[in-house]
């Protein structure tokens, strides 16, 4: 599947430490100010010949990620296309276990969402995150900040079509789970005995009909009647928690 190359400002110490860490071939300059202008982190940018420019004020770097964004004077421009890995390049290198669980994100829009899921995903010993490329809220630096960094640490899977991504994993063995407010199912009392898919819908609209009718079950999370629902960032870790209670392997 081709993509197109997307770059995206990356903000924060922290971010920036992470993806030294753990993928330093997505970034592709540094901007930081002379406050944030330590010694340490130059040498690291100096070992990867990653380019730095010093920010010249606050209001230069206001406008390139905003006034609101707390970027602590470090901001970095990556290559998000260099963080996704290609859905049948993954699928070929796939061996699936019942120890194995993929989130597949059905046209997210919110980054926050997006950037949350990816650190409960990372968190909960999912083997990938899988989403859509159109209609969906990119990798962007929202969503690296989100996901505390996570987004540099676990698979990120591009698919082209999430119906075609869906029938190509049952084939492979997964048995696949959408979370549903009127789920058939409830979440505490699901064997997850087989290599498990779990769909997560749009924030209004929930998951599409069609991709509906490809999930095996729905899946719901037991409440209290005086809340009617759960953002999807929430729901998914709560799942996904509940996974990794039967699969402790998962976890090392």
């Amino acid at each position: 599947m081709k993509r197109n190359k997307q770059k995206a400002y990356m903000y924060g110490k922290h971010s920036l430490e992470e993806a030294l860490e753990s993928a330093p071939h997505a970034i592709k300059k540094v901007f930081l100010s002379l406050d944030a202008n330590e010694k340490a982190l130059r040498d690291k940018l100096a070992k990867y010949a990653i380019p730095v420019n010093m920010l010249k004020s606050g209001r230069e770097a206001d406008r390139m990620v905003g006034a609101d964004t707390a970027h602590q004077g470090v901001i970095a421009v990556i290559d998000t296309d260099t963080l996704m890995v290609d859905f049948k390049d993954f699928t070929k290198a796939l061996s699936p276990s019942a120890d194995t669980c993929l989130v597949l994100l059905d046209e997210l829009t919110d980054p926050h969402n997006v950037g949350a899921i990816i650190r409960s995903a990372a968190a909960f010993g999912a083997s990938g995150v899988l989403i859509p490329v159109h209609n969906q809220a990119p990798i962007t630096g929202a969503v690296v900040k989100s996901s505390a960094g996570m987004v540099f640490r676990i698979p990120l899977i591009s698919i082209g079509n999430v119906n075609y991504a869906i029938d190509k994993l049952k084939d492979l063995g997964f048995w696949t789970y959408a979370l549903a407010m009127d789920g058939q199912k409830i979440t505490q009392e699901e064997d997850f005995s087989k290599p498990s898919l779990f769909v997560i819908g749009n924030e209004g609209r929930g998951i599409r009909q069609k991709t509906l009718e490809r999930c095996d079950t729905t899946l719901r999370i037991p409440m209290h009647p005086r809340c009617e629902s759960l953002n999807a960032s929430v729901s998914t870790a709560i799942v996904l928690y509940q996974w990794s209670v039967q699969h402790k392997n998962s976890l090392r």
